[in-house]
């Protein structure tokens, strides 16, 4: 009996220590996903290299790196609304997420962000379990075919532009933004930190950079109204599922961003209310792509994303355990989402859009010298024009994901 009760304690005791790194790892996920410019692959690879000369259980580090990357995809929509809001007269060409900020409906912006990422996070679950052993039946298949099934998925997203113009400005953006990357992404970067590489600055330039450009012209952030959910609960829920097939694109296919699939997820979520649509998708496959590349990891031995990268550099514990520590990160950041996001956008209101901006710029250029030295600063500035073209063309920014999908197809 003393020996049950002393196994049984030995149980607890593991427990409580798990749940203290997974909860240590929330706190990492906040604060990278809070501040503007940390991408969520260059963050997991720096934890992946300081892993090793950390004290503790290899089971816990591994849970903190899991949590602190799921935290990050739902906490990064919130500089993502709070910064780089344009002015009104250009609220056409916006992000969706920045258009309901326009409209005053950033903290609704916010609630719609949380449940698409916590609905994607509970649909894909059980959904990972057969779409892996799928994957895995086909794996030499899937490898041999990775070059048509990018071109496919590109071919696809051009053609969403509907218009022959602007079909030819987003071949002419997939083109441009690969021979960016092929320009960029085998070449040796000296930074001050052994991780992230290039990615920092080509990320940050090309999705960055413009966006605060263009807000540094505009208002700042107007005054937010009730958090009241204007989009039907079919219509959320629609979405999440979307981003959920979205994530699985994400999470066995390289070179395809979330926004590349919640944007080819879109017209399977119905057409009501699109920029709703498109914040639920997209934080819904953003999410689901971290439980799908965690399945990817463990089953193929196949990692998709940095967190996954980190996550076989630390050497990651049973299944089990990796899940229940996704599900608890999922919780607690699905509460953090409008807590701290309704906090950063009243913040944000009070400060003039050109000093975010310049401030946002600033903190990129050093996080870009950081990682890749002084050439990353010239990467970054060379992604930037490169990344204020969408808007000007009238064009998604998504096909700048050919950044890495034609090195990919030609490599």
């Amino acid at each position: 009996m003393v020996g049950d009760l002393l196994a049984g304690l030995w149980v607890v005791d593991r427990v409580g220590v798990l749940l203290a790194y997974t909860l240590g790892g929330v706190a990492l996920g906040t604060v990278s996903g809070l501040v503007p410019g940390i991408h969520a692959n260059a963050f997991a690879l720096l934890l992946a290299a300081t892993a090793p000369t950390l004290s503790g259980p290899s089971a816990g580090v591994a849970v903190a790196v899991l949590a602190a990357g799921v935290t990050h995809t739902f906490l990064d929509v919130v500089p993502a609304l709070a910064l780089g809001v344009p002015d009104a007269a250009m609220a056409a060409g916006s992000l969706p997420g920045h258009r309901l900020v326009l409209g005053g409906r950033g903290r609704e912006a916010l609630r719609l962000s949380a449940l698409g990422s916590g609905g994607a996070l509970l649909c894909a679950l059980p959904v990972a379990v057969p779409l892996t052993a799928l994957v895995r039946r086909h794996e030499s298949l899937l490898s041999t075919s990775l070059p048509f099934l990018l071109v496919g998925v590109f071919v696809l997203l051009v053609l969403a532009e509907r218009r022959p113009w602007r079909m030819v400005a987003a071949a002419f953006l997939v083109l441009l933004s690969g021979a960016l990357g092929l320009a960029t992404l085998d070449r040796p970067f000296d930074g001050f930190v052994a991780v992230g590489g290039v990615l920092t600055p080509l990320f940050g330039g090309l999705f960055g950079v413009p966006v605060l450009v263009d807000a540094a012209r505009g208002s700042g952030v107007p005054a937010q109204d009730g958090v009241e959910l204007a989009a039907r609960p079919s219509a959320v829920g629609r979405a999440a599922v979307a981003g959920v097939a979205g994530g699985g694109l994400v999470g066995y296919l390289p070179g395809v961003s979330a926004g590349v699939a919640a944007t080819l997820a879109l017209p399977f979520a119905g057409r009501e209310d699109p920029d709703r649509t498109y914040v639920v998708a997209t934080s819904g496959a953003n999410t689901a792509t971290a439980v799908f590349a965690l399945f990817s990891l463990v089953a193929l031995d196949a990692p998709r994303t940095g967190v996954t990268v980190a996550l076989r550099a630390v050497g990651p514990p049973p299944l089990a355990t990796l899940l229940t520590a996704t599900v608890v990160a999922g919780v607690v950041s699905a509460v953090l989402v409008p807590v701290l996001g309704d906090r950063y956008l009243a913040a944000a209101g009070q400060v003039g859009p050109r000093t975010t901006s310049l401030v946002a710029c600033g903190l990129l250029c050093l996080l870009s010298g950081l990682f890749a030295g002084v050439g990353g600063v010239v990467v970054l500035a060379a992604a930037g024009v490169v990344g204020l073209l969408p808007v000007r063309l009238g064009v998604r920014r998504v096909h700048l994901m050919g950044v890495l999908a034609v090195p990919l197809v030609v490599g």
